[in-house]
């Protein structure tokens, strides 16, 4: 046997006895030695996907984001038709990174490889929201549900979409739809009462922030928003009761802040319950 030959299987000898100990140190939440047993796979078979690809999920549970992307990008000159590896790539650059750009670019590199493919359609409208593009992230979750009409983030996210473009009566269609597939979602709720409260609709505005607090009654401005829309109707010691909850919660006088300019409580805090609160 030549000693190329025999180097050659050392090599690959090296290879499997790193990455399976990478394998097993990454089950076990050890991820400084999962990285270095990867990196020493690596040093074996430098043009080996799996191990870079295993290694940037290695970095990324070691909260380093930027070199996840790096090591993605390895994996993808071995393999640049790998959809997982792009896709990977427009979550941590979306979600951890903040570039948008990157993310974008992402998302199309794995669409073009998995052109029906919900989730980076739908995470590319995430994108095109963060960057403001609403239009854009519209069309992105329109397309999205195509693909799964029924889908609860879709519908959730085409409402905020919706709402930036200032097309209320849509973007209360969608939260409508989204709470109806998720009853329980605090958020879905929320926004639907918001909504409602910029519409002047303080009575249906006043029902959704009551069950968004029945799901998350430590959200100060749920019970701040519910007590703007209270006064409103006339109901001054419940308002009262509602801002005295929201100030409690939020012990850095942002809600007493709030309150001293708010149109909706002018008329609360001139009253004798409300003085002695804010006196």
């Amino acid at each position: 046997m030549s000693s190329s030959t025999t180097s050659l299987n050392l090599d690959i000898e090296n290879y499997w006895y790193w990455y399976y100990r990478g394998r097993d140190q990454t089950q076990q939440d050890c991820y400084e030695q999962a990285l270095f047993s990867y990196e020493q796979a690596l040093a074996a078979r430098p043009q080996d996907y799996w191990a870079w690809y295993n290694r940037a999920n290695v970095l990324y549970n070691l909260g380093r984001y930027e070199e996840t992307i790096a090591s993605l990008d390895q994996a993808l000159k071995v393999r640049p038709g790998d959809y997982w590896a792009w896709y990977n790539r427009g979550c941590v650059a979306l979600e951890d990174l903040d570039w948008y750009e990157q993310a974008l670019f992402s998302y199309e590199q794995a669409l073009a490889i998995r052109s029906e493919d919900y989730w980076a359609t739908y995470r590319q409208g995430d994108t095109y929201r963060h960057l403001k593009d609403y239009a854009s992230a519209l069309a992105r979750y329109e397309q999205a549900l195509k693909l799964r009409p029924h889908d609860y983030w879709a519908i959730y996210r085409q409402g905020d979409a919706y709402r930036y473009l200032g097309e209320e009566q849509q973007a209360l269609i969608c939260y409508n739809r989204a709470v109806e597939l998720n009853p329980r979602s605090f958020w879905a709720w929320y926004k639907r009462a918001e909504v409602y409260r910029h519409q002047g609709n303080y009575a249906e505005a006043l029902t959704s922030y009551q069950t968004a607090l029945s799901l998350d009654a430590r959200d100060s401005y749920a019970w701040y928003n519910q007590a703007c829309c209270a006064a409103q109707l006339g109901y001054a010691p419940w308002a009262i009761e509602c801002l005295q909850q929201a100030i409690q919660i939020n012990l850095n006088q942002s809600v007493r802040q709030l309150v001293s300019t708010d149109p909706d409580l002018q008329q609360l805090i001139n009253t004798e319950e409300g003085l002695a609160l804010f006196s």
